[in-house]
């Protein structure tokens, strides 16, 4: 393991738990803990798992004025979401995207009354406050908030765990995000995930992180849970990983993200385009793209992985996509995947072949998510 490698504030306590370190994003980051990736991802299913993801980067931006409309005005120059529209207490899912339409990285916004917290991936955080700051000037002060910790509590019973600490957790609805204390200290609660399953993401001051994840990690109902598993409750999820699914060469009408684009931001809204790419983007949300993210199923029960050429036919011809992302669903089953087609093998059912080990295997264009999702609307 590399000496250079960042460290979030709960390693010690990864260590302790025994958990398997790896590299991930520039940090050292449990992969699994001994109960092993299997259990940790059938354990959210059933009950609660605890993620740390203290990797990813978490920034305040407000307006200089206080005005959260100029601050949201601000932020829709960069993403294609209707961010003027996000109520306080609420979040929602968004992108920034480059000239050409392409996705530089997926994120969350959330209205937190008098600023907004923007959520990036660990990999971009860097670029991506480089680019709110030069982007979001002179109307917004960009902060990126170096001394929080965050963790996801997934899981059907999360809402129990953690309203033994956050009562009024129990009111909270899919996308809320609200500021309040756990057990005396200070946190950021949204009810959201990347798993499929109801469940809350708390940012935490980094001095107390490891005291509110070890009263989490206590509960009965819950389990830590690494990176492996973090990985294929989200592709059962139908979730995409950046980098993976996702990446600068990738419009959201390819990704199959068309449904995160509000009516004000399209051709005809009150506030149509003006993020980078939009012509680019908007001409698809009209006209289509020449290829699509979707789902996959394989025969049998080998996987078909990152990398894996599709194509039309069992023998020959060109080749027509790419998987993106693929393993075995533990709850599903069976091996599940997902990738790029050309349009004309997009609609689900359409019986296409992935190249596995040299040899082509049937795989089934499906509709994701793989398990159905339960957040609590």
């Amino acid at each position: 393991m590399s000496d250079d490698l960042l460290h979030t504030p709960l390693f010690s306590l990864h260590e302790e738990l025994g958990a398997r370190i790896v590299p991930f994003a520039g940090y050292a980051m449990p992969l699994q803990y001994p109960a092993g990736i299997m259990a940790e991802h059938l354990h959210t299913r059933e009950h609660a798992g605890l993620f740390d993801v203290s990797h990813m980067g978490q920034v305040r931006v407000r307006s200089v004025d206080g005005d959260m409309h100029r601050a949201a005005l601000a932020l829709e120059r960069l993403v294609p979401v209707d961010v003027a529209g996000l109520k306080p207490g609420r979040q929602r899912y968004a992108f920034f995207t480059n000239d050409r339409g392409g996705i530089l990285d997926d994120l969350m916004i959330a209205n937190m009354g008098d600023w907004f917290l923007v959520v990036v991936n660990a990999a971009c955080k860097a670029q991506d406050i480089a680019l709110m700051e030069a982007g979001l000037q002179p109307d917004c002060i960009v902060e990126p908030l170096t001394n929080r910790a965050l963790l996801a509590l997934q899981g059907p019973e999360a809402e129990t765990v953690l309203a033994r600490f956050m009562p009024d957790v129990a009111s909270m609805k899919f996308m809320d995000a609200r500021q309040g204390t756990f057990d005396g200290v200070p946190v950021f609660v949204s009810r959201s995930g990347y798993t499929g399953e109801d469940g809350f993401e708390i940012s935490i001051p980094s001095a107390e992180a490891e005291r509110v994840a070890r009263a989490l990690v206590d509960q009965p109902e819950v389990m830590p849970v690494g990176l492996g598993a973090r990985d294929s409750l989200r592709l059962e999820g139908g979730m995409c990983l950046y980098g993976s699914d996702l990446d600068d060469t990738t419009t959201p009408v390819e990704g199959a993200l068309e449904w995160a684009v509000q009516k004000a931001r399209r051709k005809g809204g009150a506030r149509e385009g003006g993020f980078p790419g939009s012509a680019v983007v908007l001409a698809q949300f009209e006209n289509g793209a020449s290829r699509r993210r979707v789902g996959l199923l394989p025969e049998g029960r080998a996987p078909v992985r990152h990398g894996a050429p599709l194509f039309a036919q069992a023998e020959g011809g060109a080749q027509i996509g790419v998987v993106t992302s693929g393993a075995f669903g533990p709850q599903a089953k069976a091996p599940v995947a997902m990738g790029y087609v050309e349009t004309a093998y997009a609609p689900e059912g359409t019986k296409i072949f992935a190249e596995l080990r040299g040899k082509r295997v049937p795989v089934t264009v499906a509709a994701m998510p793989f398990v159905p999702a339960r957040f609590k609307r």
